[in-house]
C-alpha cells in the first residue's frame, strides 16, 4: 500500500465484497480502529487517523520460494527460543488465515504437527453476529502437546491472546509466539514469550 488513499480505497474494496471489519484488519495489517478509520473518514480530509502502520508482506507472500526462506529463518528463530527456555515442540499452531503458510513450512522444518486455530474476527453467523475461535478438527489436537503458535503480524496482539486462552483451554502447553513482524513491541502475551523475525519499535 502506497499512501492512506489507497488503504482507504482498498478497505472499501474489501467492505463491498462483504469483509467483516476483523477480515479487512487482517488484509490490510492494521488494528480494526484503524480499519474503522479508514471506512468512516474515507471522505474527510485533514482527520488524524490512529497511530498505526500498515504492513505489506505481499512480495514474500505471493511467491512460495521467498515464503519458505522466510519460513527457514523463523524456524530457527525458534529454535533458539525452544533451547533458550529448555523446552520441546510438537506442534505448530497456524492462526489463520495469514498466519497458515508459515506455520505448516515451519512445521515441516521442525518436524512436527500442524492445528489451525481460526479467531473469532474471521468468523461470521449468517445473522452477522461473532461467533468464537475454534481448532479445526481436521489438523492436530493440541491436548497434552507442547505447542508454538505462529501468525504474521501482532498489531493489537488481541488475536493472539485469545488464541492463547482457547489454547490453555484445552490443554496445551504453549512455549513461544513466533510472527514476522511485531508491530507492539511486546516480548511477552499472556506470559508467553514473543518472537519476531522484525520488531516495530515506537520512539513517539
Amino acid at each position: 500500500m502506497k499512501n492512506i488513499e489507497t488503504l482507504m480505497k482498498k478497505a472499501a474494496e474489501l467492505k463491498s465484497e462483504g469483509l467483516a471489519e476483523g477480515q479487512i484488519s487482517d488484509e490490510l495489517n492494521v488494528s480494526r480502529e484503524t480499519v474503522t478509520w479508514l471506512l468512516t473518514h474515507a471522505e474527510e480530509t485533514g482527520t488524524p487517523g490512529p497511530k498505526d502502520i500498515s504492513v505489506d508482506w505481499s512480495m514474500i507472500g505471493r511467491s512460495s520460494y521467498r515464503l519458505g526462506h522466510v519460513a527457514q529463518a523463523l524456524s530457527d528463530i525458534i529454535e533458539e527460543s525452544l533451547v533458550d527456555c529448555e523446552a520441546s515442540l510438537d506442534v505448530v499452531v497456524g492462526i489463520a488465515l495469514s498466519g497458515l503458510p508459515l506455520a505448516s513450512m515451519v512445521a515441516n522444518d521442525l518436524g512436527a504437527e500442524l492445528a489451525v486455530y481460526t479467531p473469532s474476527k474471521q468468523m461470521l453467523s449468517q445473522e452477522g453476529k461473532k461467533l468464537r475461535g475454534n481448532l479445526s478438527a481436521n489438523f492436530s489436537d493440541v491436548k497434552d502437546k507442547e505447542c508454538v503458535i505462529i501468525d504474521d503480524v501482532i498489531t493489537t496482539g488481541k488475536t493472539l491472546l485469545e488464541t492463547v486462552e482457547y489454547m490453555d483451554k484445552h490443554g496445551a502447553k504453549i512455549n513461544a509466539i513466533a510472527v514476522l513482524i511485531d508491530k507492539k513491541g511486546t516480548e511477552q502475551i499472556a506470559e508467553v514469550p514473543v518472537v519476531s523475525l522484525l520488531k516495530v519499535i515506537r520512539v513517539n
